[in-house]
């Protein structure tokens, strides 16, 4: 790699995606060194820089080629593409945290039965001019930037369009959420052009640890004995999983030991499924790390 072909990804400095992004990088194996203004890091391993800034700036230094990449939420990101009237930007890899929805509420107490004439207080005037025009719903939508929450309480709207994680927020100002538009999480994108080739080997180098970082999330590694005769059935109740690892075991022919990797969520209810068709001694271990 050419010393000065360094990978440069923007991620949100604060926020609810910023750990989360920066948990992700440094499990594919990034040492990262901070900049004294903490607004900066530097691997010191790898020809990657992260450069940490609001997220409703993310996809303008992705457009404008500042940073070559960036971690953002789908929601921000397609309020800005309805900003510019098109998509300008590749979603390169959907990362799995941050999932939230974006959805209308009104006050728990309200009767109203209809969006129509209706003021709407949001932060994503775009998305929900976008949904009120796809549901010929004529409402007033009002922008605010803040503490949309309070909107109805102010008399300011008869409802909201914010995002929505747990809920709870929602509860604190009695309210109640009648429809969703949007489901969201973090994604990884870049700009529409291609990545540099001085930095394709980086690029290439990075995607393939994410990969392994999340295929990792989602697998669990089983250990069981087992009788052999039974061995076809209990591959059927671990659907998503790799060809198993047979091992005998000392002085026993009839049952073996065997190890394998799961890609799916391995639950109480498997593991009952498994001790009926004859698995003893199960144990299931998180993957830390995998490659393909």
């Amino acid at each position: 790699m050419q010393a000065n072909a360094r990978l440069t990804i923007a991620i949100q400095k604060k926020g609810r995606l910023s750990e989360d992004s920066i948990a992700l990088l440094q499990r594919c194996g990034l040492k990262l060194l901070s900049s004294k203004s903490s607004l900066f890091y530097s691997a010191e391993n790898l020809p990657i820089d992260l450069l940490l800034v609001r997220d409703d700036d993310i996809p303008t230094l992705i457009r404008d080629k500042v940073c070559d990449l960036g971690i953002i939420g789908e929601n921000v990101l397609q309020e800005q593409e309805n900003a510019e009237n098109g998509e300008v930007f590749d979603r390169v890899k959907l990362l799995g945290f941050g999932r939230c929805r974006l959805s209308i509420a009104c006050p728990k107490e309200s009767t109203v039965s209809s969006l129509q004439g209706k003021r709407i207080a949001t932060s994503y005037p775009n998305l929900l001019n976008k949904y009120l025009n796809e549901n010929n719903i004529d409402a007033k939508v009002i922008n605010i930037s803040g503490s949309v929450e309070i909107a109805p309480r102010l008399k300011m709207s008869e409802a909201i369009c914010d995002l929505v994680s747990t809920g709870r927020t929602l509860e604190e100002n009695n309210l109640k959420e009648v429809m969703v538009i949007l489901q969201s999480q973090a994604v990884l994108v870049k700009a529409s052009e291609a990545i540099s080739p001085e930095k394709m080997e980086v690029y290439d180098l990075l995607l393939r640890r994410i990969d392994g970082v999340l295929q990792a999330q989602e697998s669990k590694y089983i250990l069981f004995h087992a009788p052999k005769n039974a061995i076809n059935d209990i591959k059927k109740l671990l659907p998503g999983s790799e060809a198993p690892t047979i091992v005998p075991l000392a002085e026993c022919n009839e049952r073996v030991a065997v190890h394998v990797v799961s890609r799916e969520g391995v639950f109480w209810s498997t593991l009952e499924k498994l001790r009926a068709a004859g698995a003893s001694a199960i144990l299931v271990l998180p993957v830390e790390k995998m490659m393909f």
